[in-house]
Order: C-alpha cells, then sequence, then structure tokens
C-alpha cells in the first residue's frame, strides 16, 4: 500500500513527511523534487515512474501532495485518499498554503496518524475525525468514559459518518439539485455533443439517528411501477419546473459512503443514514432528452476584408413563468480589430480587446423570449493569408431548474427511537441549472 507521504512547496522543500513503509527511503524525497517539480518540462501525468518507485501526485495553489509507494497499489484509491486529505485539512484550517501547513504542523501530523495506518487508509470522514481531533491537538484527558466509548463506536463501527446523541429543536432538510449543462451546436442549430452533470447536495439537521429514503424520476424506477406520474411528496417536487417530464435516464452515477448501495441495486431506492450538517450525497450524468434553456442563432457576414457584422438572437426554452439570471454571451472577433459598433435590444454589450470578445450580459430573461445583437466590426488590413478560425460563441446563466428533466419525487424521514415522524421534519428542495461549456459555432 502507501509506504510514505510527502509535502512540498513550490520550491521543493518537505513541509510534512511520513514514512510508513522501510522500503522507502529518503531519497524518494529528493527523486520526486528533481523528476517533477523542478523538471525542464511541465509534467503532466499525475502518476510518475522513477527507479521503480510510484509518485502519485496531486497539487492545491503551490503546494505539492506526494504519495510514494514500491507496490503494485490502486491508484484510484490513492487519488481518492489524495482528495480526501485535502479535504480534510481544508476542513481544519482553512485554504492549503505553506503558511498554513507551518502553522499547523502538528495538527497534520495527528490526523496522518489518525487516516493512515501502516500505509492503508483508515477512517477520513472529517465529522468523526473533529469529535477526537481538535485544533489544540488530541482530546483525551477530559474526556468522560461514556464519550470516549462514543468515540470508539463512531471510528471503528458501520455508522463513521455520524455520532449518537444529536438533538435539534427543529428538524430540518434541505436538498439542492446542482446541474451544469454542456453544450456543443453548430451554426444550423444541430446539436453536436451535449451532457448533463448534476450534483445532489444535502444539508440536514435531524435528531438522533434517523433513516432517509430519497426517491427520483429514475427511468427504471418509472418503468417498473407502470406510469409514475404521482409523487409522494407533491408540494416540494412541484419546484423542479420546466421540463415536464415524467422520467430520466441517468447513464452513470456515484454516492456518498452513507448510501447503502445494495438496496440501490435490487430496488433502485436511496436509502441512508445522512451525516450532519452539509455533505454530497451523490454525482451523476445524463445524455439523453436534455433540456437546453438557450438556443442561440449567429450569423456573421463578411463585408470585404476590412469589416464584419455579426447579428446574434438568443431564444429562451423554459416556461415563461420562471427567470434565468445571469446571463453572459461572449462573441469572439478577430485579433485585427480596430474598433466595434454595438447594438443590442435588452442588457449591456461591450468589447473587451484584451480578450478579443463582445461581451453581452443581461440580468434577467423569461422564458420563451427572445432578444438579439448586432455588431459591425472594423478590421485592419493585414497580409496574413489565413482565413479567421472563427471560435464559438460561448453562453453563461443561471436557470432555476434542472436541465436534465429530474425531480424529486420523495424525500422521507424515519425515526423510530426518538418521539418524531416524517411530518414534523421541514423540507426544502430548490433546483439549479448552470451553463458548462455552452457553445455553439458561427
Amino acid at each position: 500500500m502507501i509506504g510514505g507521504l510527502f509535502i512540498y512547496n513550490h520550491k521543493g522543500e518537505v513541509l510534512i513527511s511520513r514514512v510508513y513503509r522501510d522500503d522507502i527511503g529518503r531519497n524518494a524525497v529528493d527523486a520526486f523534487r528533481v523528476n517533477v517539480i523542478h523538471a525542464r518540462q511541465q509534467v503532466r501525468s499525475p502518476v510518475t515512474n522513477i527507479a521503480r518507485t510510484s509518485f502519485f501526485h496531486v497539487k492545491r495553489s503551490n503546494i505539492w501532495l506526494a504519495a510514494v509507494t514500491k507496490q503494485n497499489v490502486n491508484a484510484a484509491m490513492v487519488f481518492e485518499f489524495l482528495y480526501k486529505m485535502c479535504d480534510v485539512m481544508t476542513a481544519y484550517f482553512g485554504k492549503i498554503s505553506e503558511e498554513n501547513i507551518k502553522n499547523n504542523f502538528v495538527l497534520i501530523y495527528e490526523l496522518l496518524d489518525e487516516i493512515l495506518d501502516f500505509g492503508y487508509p483508515q477512517n477520513s470522514e472529517t465529522g468523526a475525525l473533529k469529535t477526537f481531533i481538535t485544533q489544540q491537538g488530541i482530546k483525551g484527558q477530559c474526556q468522560t468514559k461514556e464519550e470516549q466509548s462514543q468515540i470508539t463506536s463512531q471510528v471503528t463501527g458501520q455508522i463513521g459518518w455520524r455520532r449518537e446523541g444529536i438533538k435539534y429543536r427543529r428538524n430540518e432538510l434541505f436538498l439542492d439539485v446542482l446541474e451544469s449543462v454542456n453544450l456543443l451546436m453548430s451554426p444550423q442549430g444541430q446539436v453536436l455533443s451535449a451532457h448533463v452533470s448534476g450534483r445532489v447536495v444535502m444539508k440536514s439537521y435531524l435528531s438522533g439517528m434517523p433513516e432517509c429514503k430519497f426517491g427520483m424520476n429514475d427511468k427504471i424506477v418509472i418503468d417498473k411501477q407502470g406510469k409514475g406520474g404521482a409523487s409522494d411528496d407533491a408540494g416540494k417536487s412541484d419546484l423542479g419546473g420546466g421540463s415536464g417530464k415524467q422520467s430520466i435516464a441517468i447513464d452513470d452515477c456515484t454516492f456518498h459512503q452513507c448510501v447503502r448501495l445494495s438496496k440501490f441495486d435490487s430496488e433502485r431506492s436511496i436509502s441512508f443514514i445522512p451525516p450532519d450538517g452539509e455533505y454530497e450525497l451523490m454525482r451523476y450524468r445524463t445524455t439523453k432528452d436534455i433540456i437546453l434553456p438557450f438556443r442561440v442563432i449567429p450569423l456573421v457576414r463578411e463585408v470585404g476584408r476590412t469589416k464584419l457584422e455579426v447579428k446574434v438572437v438568443i431564444k429562451s426554452n423554459f416556461k415563461p413563468s420562471l427567470l434565468a439570471q445571469k446571463i453572459e454571451v461572449r462573441i469572439p472577433t478577430p485579433l485585427n480589430t480596430s474598433g466595434v459598433q454595438v447594438i443590442c435590444m435588452k442588457g449591456k454589450a461591450k468589447y473587451k480587446a484584451s480578450e478579443n470578445a463582445i461581451v453581452w450580459k443581461i440580468k434577467r430573461m423569461a422564458g420563451m423570449k427572445e432578444s438579439q445583437i448586432s455588431a459591425e466590426i472594423e478590421l485592419l488590413p493585414t497580409n496574413d493569408k489565413k482565413k479567421w478560425a472563427r471560435p464559438p460563441i460561448s453562453m453563461n446563466f443561471e436557470v432555476p431548474f434542472a436541465p436534465s428533466g429530474l425531480k424529486v419525487r420523495y424525500l422521507k424521514v424515519f425515526e423510530s427511537k426518538l418521539n418524531y415522524s416524517d411530518h414534523d421534519v421541514i423540507k426544502w428542495v430548490r433546483y439549479i441549472g448552470r451553463s458548462g461549456i455552452y457553445e455553439t459555432r458561427c
């Protein structure tokens, strides 16, 4: 497994060093510095093999984290551990920087002692670690036997992400469906590629050890149930307006460790005991029947060799009752542009010479509307015979629905020991769709 873990600054100086196995010597530290950090050419691969030793590294701002091993290990697991280590350090002291690492080096060594045992990753859940490792060090002397037994059961038990005895006056659940829609469209309006990457983020403030069940309009579940238009949580699921789709086909998904995968595989139901506070419940990706919130129609006409006429129309494709926000359209211009005259029906448009683009911003736009911009671009004479490559027009926006068509059908909470039921829990569901790489060729 992992033979050693080293943290370097941008100069290649070692800030943190922990060796777990005898086959990793001090020369491994120098090998990584010389061959990766101080390499003449930038090293793109996150895995480097030097003298039968494998170095797995990630970089955060100007800090390098490197895991070293001489064994044939699972690379995905090593990187998952490195990313988790970054998340744990961020949760404890904020931004990962040289100054913060130097100020908290004792804390980092304490965390490494708990997270890694003889090179094998152990409990890396931040909530569990914070119960017995604080900014001041490890709590142990002043704790009662009851508190110590609770920590032991949490760390060694099956539910390491949640401690017992949590109590709230008001039990609440916040669920956010956050989606990023990516598109590449031809000038004629043909979709060349499109997919949606989504996340379900939850904040749970629930007493005790509740069991939660989360249901969505997954195509496999809906097909099993026949016509699946009914929702168990009708008041909440209406927030996903703009789609009108009965079901969606999810291509792939990953879950938080609290989700019972066996139940999902057999019943396609997402059942879990939630961590306390904020966490990412699942990630998913879909490529079929995507709702494209905007259509961009470009028209570029060359008038001789010194002038371009550009007209761009954007059309919103969702319910009129919904409002899109933070709309920004970037129209590229040639490198030899000398001046631009812009006329837009709505919003503000400005030519940015440093970015070689016309930036058109609209604060809000309702569904089933359209707006257009026209521009005359003056060009300097040039001897370059190459034609302008015409980079694609890109767009940024935010809409209050899920472009994939995902809807929360139900969100149920069960707690047998404490006297509260599913109806006593206040639930909030929000849908946010944002643009990823949303481009139209012109």
